[in-house]
């Protein structure tokens, strides 16, 4: 399809390039996303705190389960990803036939990458007992797969769709698809795990059940939203579903892929960094899961900010705005790197007072951890830094369907760099804990200052419109 001239692109963005609308237009796309991550995360503390009441197997049940599906789950989200890049710029380009076609294609990959995954949940048992996991609890957990995994495949198609949402600048809407999931699953899983409101009480099984009737929800909610909506309608996202586009679905698993790849080693590597905690010791382990949970909410602002900055760079990509695109990454950047310093500033200065948070400061061990722990929440504070400056990097790139290089880059910086320098200062130079941390805080702060180069190289080579 030709290419129509700017000015006559119907669904394109303004083109100000003021660095004030810039400044607005990032905020405007960046804040609803951030609270949707936000709420993300508080529908699974909401899961723990409900199941805990369980008992501590039927916790350790959930945890391991929830581990298990959200490995495959993130690995599958790479596909998700790779949609928002290709409608943003077809988007900017005013190509309505390509953003139907990579939003269809998006969709048959997820669709298809769930039904690969199948063998992985039904034999989810064997695989964990494998893995070392408690015969009792690695049952216990099977039995929440085999009804969770069903989540899943609503939960991909649902991220595919809000590309299309993110990407038209009415992110507002996931904010409010994610809030009323979150309030969803909290009623319905006090009320389905622990029997209340005269329904009956059925533990793990009724936790999951929840989570595919919220998962399921969530989908049909941002489906109605498309549909009801003019602006979205047109593009007739689900007419001729059935039809193939063998071209977009290569983009689609082209530019996925390496994501996939990327955003697994990343996660894989926190789940390394428990395993080397738990090397050192129980305390150090509970000290280390504390300052992992802080600097995980806080990592949800500048992960919201960079699937702005993937829409932003990718819209001024495909209108061939050269200085939009430039001014877009600036004040994106700007923006995560000031809300990172202030939360720096605050685990550094109020290290115990947040420790204190996740702790029965009435127990007998509570003062070990927390002593622990102050020293993790400092470091974890400049980690905020380079963590959030990595993930707008990559975002940025993804918004110029740039990922095979990222994805080798990352690697390096997260495994050869991060892990041995974590492994290294942790036991062959004796910094415990505090070793583990700082070796992850030079390793992504090398993915940062790569990724960020990669960026720049390719705007100022002019390679990137």
């Amino acid at each position: 399809m030709m290419d129509m001239p700017v000015a006559a692109r119907p669904y394109a963005h303004d083109n100000n390039n003021s660095w004030s609308a810039h400044l607005r237009a990032t905020l405007a796309l960046g804040i609803p996303l951030i609270g949707a991550q936000l709420a993300q995360l508080g529908i699974n503390t909401t899961d723990v705190m409900i199941v805990g009441r369980l008992g501590a197997e039927q916790l350790a049940a959930m945890v391991l389960s929830a581990q298990f599906l959200f490995t495959i789950l993130i690995f599958g989200s790479g596909f998700s990803i790779a949609v928002v890049p290709l409608v943003a710029q077809a988007y900017g380009q005013g190509d309505v036939v390509s953003v139907r076609r990579a939003l269809r294609m998006g969709l048959w990959v997820v669709t298809a990458y769930w039904l690969v995954a199948q063998p992985a949940f039904l034999y989810s048992e064997e695989i964990l007992l494998a893995a070392g996991q408690k015969p009792d609890v690695a049952k216990l957990a099977s039995d929440y797969i085999a009804i969770g995994h069903f989540a899943l495949l609503p939960g991909l198609l649902y991220n595919v769709i809000r590309a299309l949402v993110s990407a038209i600048g009415r992110a507002g809407i996931i904010l409010n698809v994610t809030i009323a999931m979150l309030v969803m699953n909290a009623v319905l899983a006090y009320a389905l795990v622990l029997g209340h409101f005269g329904m009956p009480a059925l533990g793990l099984h009724g936790a999951a059940i929840v989570s595919v009737a919220v998962q399921t929800v969530g989908f049909i909610f941002i489906v109605g939203y498309v549909q009801s909506h003019e602006e979205t309608r047109r593009y007739e996202i689900f007419v001729h579903l059935w039809r193939p586009d063998w071209h977009a679905l290569w983009d689609v698993v082209r530019l996925g892929f390496p994501i996939s790849i990327t955003v697994l080693a990343e996660v894989s590597l926190f789940t390394a960094a428990s395993l080397l905690m738990g090397q050192i010791g129980t305390i150090e382990l509970a000290a280390h899961g504390i300052a992992l949970q802080w600097a995980s909410i806080a990592f949800m602002i500048p992960l919201g900010l960079s699937q702005a900055a993937t829409v932003r760079v990718g819209v001024a990509h495909g209108q061939g705005d050269h200085l939009g695109l430039k001014r877009a990454a600036i004040v994106v950047l700007i923006v995560s790197s000031c809300i990172s310093l202030c939360g720096s500033i605050l685990f550094a200065t109020l290290p115990a007072w947040f420790g204190s948070w996740f702790l029965d400061i009435t127990s007998a061990d509570a003062p070990q951890v927390l002593a622990y722990a102050t020293p993790l929440i400092v470091v974890a504070g400049l980690f905020q830094l380079v963590d959030g400056l990595q993930a707008i990097a990559s975002g940025l790139l993804r918004g110029l369907k740039d990922a095979r290089v990222p994805m080798i880059l990352a690697l390096i910086a997260y495994w050869p760099i991060g892990f041995f320098l974590a492994w290294l200062l942790a036991f062959p130079f004796d910094f415990g804990g505090v070793g583990i941390w700082l070796g992850f805080l030079l390793g992504l702060a090398s993915a940062a200052v790569m990724l960020c180069a990669r960026f720049y190289i390719l705007v100022r080579s002019e390679k990137a419109v």
